[in-house]
């Protein structure tokens, strides 16, 4: 019986070892990947951004934790000075009609930009959301005045919790 209870409790011990090991993020505390994304309706550089705190969130309108998050990222946006906390949310639709619609529809007032992907000089598509390691959305990046990441969030949240707020506060 004793070697049965010595493989479980290494077993579990792996499983949760592993589950920890891939929820802590990679990329914390290194200087966010500078970009810059066009679309049809404006350009937005991360560099220019500098010296505020920036809530940078990837997602989709076919995402429906997306959909339910969008709402407290516009009410985070309205808690802090445009100047003090700037969310930016990149959308990551190859519909710009669907886009468009889904802000008009949802009243969406926040920095809002679609990544339809850029180019390299290799000709490579390498969409900015690559390069920060976003797999699935949504993802969301804080990043402070100093233009370092300093967390993540992997999946929605609900952004206007109070130890959130008090977080980006301290910043």
């Amino acid at each position: 019986m004793r070697p049965l209870k010595i493989v479980l409790t290494c077993a579990l011990g792996l499983v949760l070892a592993g589950c920890y090991a891939r929820s802590v993020p990679t990329g914390i505390n290194i200087p966010a990947p500078d970009f810059t994304i066009h679309d049809s309706d404006r350009t937005v550089t991360l560099s220019q951004l500098r010296g505020k705190i920036v809530v940078l969130n990837f997602w989709a309108t076919w995402c429906p934790p997306c959909i339910k998050e969008m709402p407290s990222l516009v009410g985070l946006q309205k808690k802090f000075p445009a100047n003090d906390v700037t969310v930016v949310a990149v959308s990551l639709d190859d519909d710009a009609g669907d886009y468009h619609q889904f802000l008009k529809n949802q009243n969406i007032d926040l920095l809002t930009v679609r990544e339809a992907g850029q180019k390299t000089n290799s000709g490579v598509i390498a969409p900015v959301s690559s390069r920060y390691g976003t797999v699935k959305v949504p993802e969301t990046y804080i990043i402070d005045r100093n233009g370092v990441i300093r967390r993540k969030f992997i999946g929605a949240v609900d952004w206007s919790q109070q130890e959130i707020v008090e977080y980006l506060s301290r910043l």
